[in-house]
């Protein structure tokens, strides 16, 4: 568990390096795989993709499927890993819980100002239903891939009707993807959501914001009261009082004592002729 508490930088660790490299192995191979896909349809001397800089290979087809091939090795191994890794580990933290559905809706209702956010652990909610049906899709494109890959270099006489099968399995669950990565952009960039998106590079994300939104989250890290635990600066007169001590080496001595007496300030008789 690399979750931790950074007070005198104001920060708290969410994500470590490693989870950092599955993210990004998966989104950045996950994307290769959607645009060589595209291009063996084809469509990129349709739509005259081969006329950009750097993407004449787009209309050749074994090309393309060379790089998706590629991709593929990339996709599969990091989403191994991410199961076996975590699995291993024992973490369940993105796995759905009961009353996910419902705290989902309360959160979606809160974007539009009708009623409040209830308090949160590291995930919302419908993170953990969209984690689940990511891992569904990105499942069901793994083994359809699979059998039409060992088709193509092992078994060119397979089933056709396995094959078809594979292929509409594999096409429909594309465009799932394609669908689950917009609204995961989508996600991301709405106002609340947004400093997560320093997780997503920097693995870490503001005190201020986890304390505000994840207060359970925070809890399990540090159980005292949240005052407790937040930075207190003494005041600026505290400070120079205490570096004048320093230098004296004891209390400066109390200002002196000014006595004025109740006959000062009275006019004086005056003087008959």
């Amino acid at each position: 568990m690399s979750d931790k508490i950074l007070n005198d930088r104001g920060l708290v660790i969410r994500h470590d390096l490693i989870e950092l490299v599955e993210h990004w192995a998966i989104a950045l191979s996950g994307l290769l795989l959607l645009v060589t896909g595209i291009f063996e349809l084809p469509m990129a001397n349709r739509y005259y993709i081969t006329s950009l800089p750097g993407l004449s290979w787009s209309g050749d087809f074994i090309t393309s499927l060379y790089i998706h091939y590629a991709a593929s090795v990339v996709f599969i191994a990091a989403a191994v890993f991410h199961l076996l890794y975590h699995g291993i580990l024992g973490e369940g933290a993105m796995i759905p819980q009961r009353g996910d559905l419902k705290s989902s809706i309360e959160v979606m209702k809160s974007f539009f100002g009708k009623g409040e956010e209830p308090p949160f652990h590291k995930y919302l909610p419908e993170q953990r239903l969209a984690y689940v049906g990511m891992a569904f899709i990105i499942a069901m494109l793994i083994l359809s891939g699979l059998v039409k890959t060992y088709k193509n270099l092992y078994a060119p006489d397979m089933s056709l009707t396995l094959v078809l099968w594979a292929t509409w399995i594999h096409n429909v669950f594309f465009m799932l993807f394609i669908l689950a990565f917009v609204a995961h952009i989508g996600a991301i960039l709405l106002k609340p959501n947004r400093p997560m998106i320093r997780g997503i590079f920097t693995g870490t994300v503001r005190l201020d914001y986890a304390r505000h939104r994840h207060p359970l989250w925070i809890k399990e890290m540090d159980p005292r009261p949240v005052d407790e635990i937040k930075m207190k600066l003494e005041p600026v007169d505290k400070v120079k009082e205490d570096e004048v001590k320093e230098e004296i080496g004891e209390d400066p001595p109390p200002p002196p004592t000014v006595i004025v007496s109740e006959e000062a300030g009275k006019d004086e008789p005056k003087k008959e002729p």
